[in-house]
């Protein structure tokens, strides 16, 4: 965390482009505390150069002021457009005291908060480590929003963790979800926060060899759960979903068809259905090159995974260099960024690899999905401190600035419900008080920085 953030306050933090509104500057221990003096606030657009070089452009706004009876200082300013503002507090001696940022954003984004989560994680139910409770607490502790848990071929793993915590008010939500790997494929897809589990639709699904009933299948209250289908069916399915495309030589039918239908079925459960990693080594590229830039190409995905799962340049690398490059050709289609985690402890190197920032109005399934189906949505790629982004380059900015100066904020209230969320999964009576004693923390957090 940047040491402006632990000696001062500013809030809120985001603002209306065109819209007069107030922020505070607040200090933090008597060793900030403000004298009884004239301040000078300078902002400054982040975008538009030095005042002191381009002295034609509006670039620089003055304003001075005294703290008020809190020891606060306030000051009313209109953002003219959208970006970084740096803010300068400069003391009656014409010293710089701190050096902190607000963000203006247009009406599309005003009213959306930023949730940073995950779609794609693992536990010991299929490949990964650790149990699914424990996964959770890990994450939650790691300043997550949102997850859901994605074993392979298996959609139960994600009811139990759901079910463990339903009667306690967490602000980090947890939705159902899958890993989907059906048979004349070998594409990876995950399903987030589908209401059905798409593996369970083919009779031969290990989800369906442990259990067939309704309740490890679907969420209570699922409507319209299609039929498991036989091998027949299930292969006559996929032919039939292909012929939905024209489909170039050189590119399996049946694979590819295989794709589609559990594309659709995902869109049917109100998930989000993403194609994952194409350029994962698993000996050779798990996805052939051709099968994939013409998946791209057609997208008849929600989302594709441009980061996640590896630490090696050659997956996370090659698959934003195509990104970028389907996006130069006219092509643009919705992103996240995923952990793909079989290991959420610290020891774990790769625990927080690549991770998605949604920019949505709410944290529920249907605003989180809708929000990426729009484009609201950055991957973040967390291989080093310093973080990469990977979007587009409006977001990608807002993001950034979030990053360094709101989500520390929220990361540190994040830690302490992870490490209570981990002693109630194993068993410590007080921690469902305590959780419920400080669920609002976040959500309150978040308000007061958004401003609505």
């Amino acid at each position: 965390m940047k040491i402006e953030l632990m000696n001062y306050d500013i809030y809120p933090k985001v603002f209306p482009v065109g819209k007069e509104r107030e922020f505070t500057i607040k200090p933090l221990g008597a060793h900030a505390a403000f004298k009884e003096e004239t301040y000078h606030i300078r902002i400054m657009p982040m975008s538009h150069g030095a005042f002191y070089n381009y002295r034609e452009r509006k670039n620089v706004f003055d304003f001075y002021t005294m703290p008020n009876k809190n020891g606060e200082l306030c000051v009313n300013f209109e953002f003219p457009e959208e970006g970084e503002y740096s803010v300068r507090l400069l003391g009656a001696d014409k010293k710089l005291i701190v050096k902190l940022a607000l963000y203006a954003v247009e009406d599309d984004l005003y009213g959306k908060y930023a949730y940073f989560g995950d779609m794609h994680m693992h536990t010991c139910y299929s490949d990964g480590m650790e149990a699914p409770d424990i996964v959770a607490a890990n994450y939650r502790g790691y300043g997550y929003d949102f997850m859901a848990i994605t074993d392979h071929r298996r959609y139960y793993p994600s009811l139990m963790l759901i079910n463990e915590f339903k009667d306690i008010p967490l602000d980090m939500k947890i939705y159902p979800g899958e890993e989907v790997q059906l048979p004349c494929t070998d594409v990876h897809i995950v399903n987030f926060g589908g209401s059905f589990s798409v593996n369970a639709l083919y009779a031969g699904s290990p989800q369906n060899a442990e259990g067939t009933e309704l309740s490890r299948r679907a969420m209570p209250g699922a409507e319209n759960v299609p039929g498991i289908l036989t091998d027949e069916e299930y292969r006559g399915a996929c032919l039939e979903a292909a012929e939905k495309y024209d489909i170039p030589d050189g590119i399996e039918k049946i694979d590819f068809g295989s794709c589609v239908w559990a594309f659709d079925r995902i869109r049917e459960a109100g998930g989000l259905g993403i194609f994952c990693h194409p350029y994962w080594i698993s000996d050779v590229y798990q996805v052939p090159e051709n099968f994939t830039e013409y998946m791209l190409t057609v997208h008849p995905f929600d989302a594709f995974e441009v980061l996640g799962g590896e630490s090696y340049y050659r997956q996370n690398g090659f698959q934003t260099a195509l990104y970028y490059e389907m996006r130069a050709r006219g092509i643009d289609f919705p992103i996240v960024g995923t952990t793909d985690t079989h290991g959420s402890m610290e020891a774990n190197p790769k625990r927080l690899v690549a991770n998605t920032i949604v920019f949505a109005k709410e944290n529920t399934r249907d605003a989180i999905v809708g929000a990426v189906k729009d484009g609201y949505s950055v991957a973040v790629d967390g291989t080093c401190a310093e973080k990469r982004y990977v979007g587009h380059f409006r977001l990608i900015k807002y993001a950034c600035f979030l990053v360094e100066n709101y989500f520390p904020l929220h990361d540190r209230l994040c830690a302490r419900e992870g490490e209570l969320m981990r002693e109630y999964a194993l068993g410590a009576e007080y921690a469902a008080k305590e959780l419920s004693r400080i669920s609002r923390r976040v959500p309150n957090l978040r308000k007061k920085y958004f401003g609505f």
